[in-house]
């Protein structure tokens, strides 16, 4: 029977290639001169230091622009408060979400399951496994997730017949 997997994963290297392209533009604008302006990696996570709130937003337009050059899509980044230091820096962390988690999994097969397409849709994990005994129906499914506004980057992945 056919099948394919609906995932959602993220290029690293390409995350590594839009920060160090974020660091290097940052060091030569004018408006950074002097300031301790720069984004930090750690696997998960990305890190933005400023001096203040301000430049923390100018430097997360930077990286969403590299970022979105490099093909990474920015819906698989989920920002959290920005914090102040008692020294007066301010920083933001970003999480890029990877896989789908099983809330996402669950939300993803009802949808399949209410347009009653003539599949099977199972939770494997952090990915969605959908079969069926046509070509043409998984194809269906595939357009109609792609149509939807879903809150991550979605791949599908693993196309067998």
């Amino acid at each position: 029977m056919p099948s394919f997997d609906i995932v959602s994963e993220i290029d690293w290297q390409e995350v590594k290639n839009a920060v160090n392209m974020a660091n290097k533009e940052i060091s030569n604008r004018y408006d950074f001169k002097g300031s301790d302006a720069r984004v930090e990696e750690s696997d998960p996570k990305l890190t933005l230091h400023a001096d203040d709130a301000f430049k923390v937003n100018q430097v997360m337009d930077v990286l969403l622009l590299k970022l979105s050059k490099r093909g990474v899509d920015v819906n698989a980044l989920d920002k959290s408060e920005l914090k102040s230091s008692p020294t007066g820096k301010s920083m933001q962390e970003v999480t890029i979400l990877q896989g789908v988690d099983t809330e996402r999994a669950r939300k993803i097969v009802k949808l399949i399951k209410a347009q009653k397409y003539k599949v099977q849709a199972a939770i494997q994990g952090e990915q969605v496994r959908v079969t069926g005994k046509k070509r043409d129906d998984l194809q269906q499914v595939i357009g109609f997730l792609k149509d939807q506004q879903l809150d991550i980057p979605l791949q599908f992945t693993n196309f067998r017949d």
